[in-house]
Parts: structure tokens; sequence; C-alpha cells
């Protein structure tokens, strides 16, 4: 009796410690798929420029790349840009509206004058004329009038020097981290900026359909100037679809632009960016060097670009495993296709078995993945394709 009572005790304890007991942590294996993601890629060959600064970016996709020295440079006319978004920021126009009249006055045609007698790009204008906001932006990024950059600070701010400060505000608030204006013209040397900088400004600038609608036209005819034509020689060339060009002796040659490449039997949007281009001091010599950058770097890219589908809807992503239960594949939720190029950096994470519910049914979402491709991030939903518990009572009892 006493022996069988040990026993029973001896079980009795057992139990207690099986049923009790932590039981042995749960793995997740990537499949190979996902981690073949993100293997090192060669990277495609790019024309950058010699010298100077350049940057690339596929619209609503992810930066290229940039190239060149870092450090803030002067960028001429190219602060127009800034200029012109600012602008539009406060006084929004809808395609096709011509907004509210500018009245040009007696200082205004002086300042044309004196500004024409030096040189500058600036649009012809007459003293007690009206310019309408749309015909004053056609007039500041077409011809490039630095007069008219002014007209409009004093019309938006009050004063040149009131508009600037709005101008390095938008910059700040865009993390425009190396980037100053001085003036609205962007005339001076010491307004300067970098080709990072001004690339996420241009594709910001780029989503405003009046801008990209004003930056598209090779000219324009305003009310006393008459024709005025656009200074990007190289609208409608190679794709290129706008947006601005800058030259002095101080920045060089420089040029923002927007291209529609082909991709396959689609096109997709290019914002680029060419700075400190060398050349004679002639404005023609510098913005040749500009075109000639620009054009190389877009002669470089088509080759490396592909849309490709990265993940299909119920390809197993991960394994989740248990010594209790079958093994559960977490698939994704939906499919991934994407553009790319050869050597755009692609990163798969899968989160850990500890961030995924301790039981599941099959068919429900345990987690999200992401898919990092260039600087765009993709979320996937995991879904179970089995059901998941805890261990039962016999399992426990029989593995000790």
């Amino acid at each position: 009796m006493a022996a069988a009572a040990l026993v029973l005790i001896a079980l009795a304890v057992y139990i207690v410690y099986a049923l009790a007991r932590s039981l042995p942590s749960r793995s997740l294996t990537v499949a190979p798929a996902t981690a073949a993601l993100s293997t090192p890629r060669a990277v495609a060959p790019l024309a950058w420029p010699v010298s100077g600064a350049a940057a690339l970016a596929v619209e609503g996709v992810a930066t290229v790349g940039v190239h060149g020295s870092g450090a803030p440079g002067a960028i001429a006319s190219v602060a127009k840009v800034m200029t012109a978004y600012v602008v539009l920021a406060a006084h929004p126009l809808a395609p096709g509206e011509q907004g509210p009249s500018l009245r040009v006055s007696a200082a205004d045609a002086a300042a044309y004058r004196r500004d024409a007698a030096e040189g500058q790009s600036v649009l012809p204008v007459r003293a007690g004329e009206r310019l309408s906001e749309l015909d004053a932006l056609e007039g500041l990024l077409l011809p490039s009038g630095n007069n008219v950059a002014v007209l409009l600070a004093r019309w938006d701010a009050g004063s040149e020097r009131a508009f600037v400060a709005k101008m390095n505000a938008t910059a700040g608030s865009l993390g425009l981290t190396h980037t100053l204006y001085t003036s609205a013209s962007g005339l001076e040397s010491s307004t300067v900026s970098t080709a990072a900088d001004q690339l996420r400004l241009a594709e910001v600038a780029f989503r405003v359909p009046v801008f990209r609608q004003i930056v598209a036209m090779p000219e324009a005819i305003l009310p006393v100037a008459g024709p005025q034509y656009n200074v990007d020689a190289l609208l409608g060339h190679d794709g290129i679809v706008g947006i601005k060009t800058g030259t002095t002796t101080s920045a060089g040659g420089c040029f923002v632009f927007a291209a529609r490449v082909p991709e396959g039997r689609r096109e997709i949007t290019v914002i680029g960016v060419v700075l400190h281009q060398p050349g004679s001091d002639s404005e023609a010599s510098l913005l040749a060097a500009a075109f000639q950058a620009t054009t190389s770097l877009l002669h470089s890219m088509p080759d490396g670009l592909r849309v490709r589908t990265l993940l299909r809807r119920g390809e197993t992503l991960a394994t989740l495993t248990a010594p209790w239960s079958q093994s559960v594949p977490l698939t994704a939720g939906r499919r991934v296709r994407v553009l790319l190029w050869r050597g755009i950096p692609i990163h798969a994470s899968i989160p850990s078995e500890e961030h995924m519910p301790a039981s599941f049914a099959a068919g429900k979402v345990v987690g999200v993945a992401t898919l990092k491709v260039g600087t765009r991030l993709e979320r996937v939903p995991l879904v179970a394709k089995r059901g998941f518990g805890g261990a039962s009572i016999g399992w426990r009892l029989t593995h000790p």
C-alpha cells in the first residue's frame, strides 16, 4: 500500500509539473525566397557628371542616388522653384484659373529697366500693367524673370525680405537642412543648396498641378512682354517635361528637371538635379554643360528599370514551428509589385515569434512583414495558412 501511495504521489507531482512547466520556445524560420530579397545587389552604373553635384529619383518610388559634393553651393535661378512653390502655397490656383491681379508699379518698371541694363534675365513690364498671378508665375518660370521674382515676393509678403523668410521657413519644414535663400530670384551667390535638397523640393513642387503645367509650357504670351519662351531648351526632348534652369558664374550651369522615361509598355517620371556644371563664363556655355550632363544621366538610366513582382499573394514568407504543433506557413496577404532598377537596395523584415499571438485560427493575420525598396516601405499582412494553439494535455504529459 505504501508503495502504491508513493507511486500515486509521484504521478500527481509529475502531472502538476508537466501541466505547469513552461513550454519550449516557438521558432520562426524565414523562407529562403524572402531572405534572398535582402541580399546585396550589383549597382547599375549611371552616367553621373564628372564634376559638380547631381541627384536622381523615380517619382513615388525612391531616390536612385546622390552624387558629387554634398556641400551647399550657389543655385542661381533654380531658387525660383521655391519662389513659385511658396506663392502657390499661399495663393493656390486650379488648372485653368488666372488668379488675382498684380499691378506693376513705377518702381517695378524702373527695376525692370535697371536689371535689363545689368544683363539680368528679366520679363518686360510697364508701369500700370496688370498681370494675373498665373501670368506672373509664367514670367518667373519660363523666361526666368528676376524682376518678377521680386514683384511676386512683395505682392505675397509685403517685402522681399519677408518673403525670403517664408522661403527659408518652408525649406525648414521640408527638411532642406543645407539650403539658405537670401533673395527671391537666386541671383546672389549667398543663396545656396545641395542636389539632395533641391531634389526633395522638386518632387514636392512637381505634385502641384499648376506648377507642373507651367514648367511644361514651351512659351507663354504675356500682356506687355508678348511671347516669352521657356529657357529650358531640352523641353520636349528625351522625355523632359520641365522644371527650371539656372546659371551664374558662381553657380555654374544648373538644371532641375522632370522627365517621362519608358519602362516596358508604360512611362514613369524621373526627377533629377544637376548643379555646378563648368563652362565658359557665358550663360549659353554653362547651360549647355548642364543640359549635356542631364542628357547623359537620363540615357544611362532606362536600361536598369523594370517592374517586378517581389511577392505574390499566398507566397510563404516564414514558417512558425513548435514541438507540439505542425509547422504553420505564414503567407503574404497581398501581392507586392514595384518599380526596380539594378542596384536598388531591398530589405525584408519579418516580426519575431514573440510578437505573434499565442494561438490563432487559419486565415488570421498574425503580424506585418515590411519590405523596404529604396526609400519606399511596403507593408504586407502575414496570414496563417493553418491554425496554431497551445500544447495539449496529452502532449505535455508525454513530453517531459
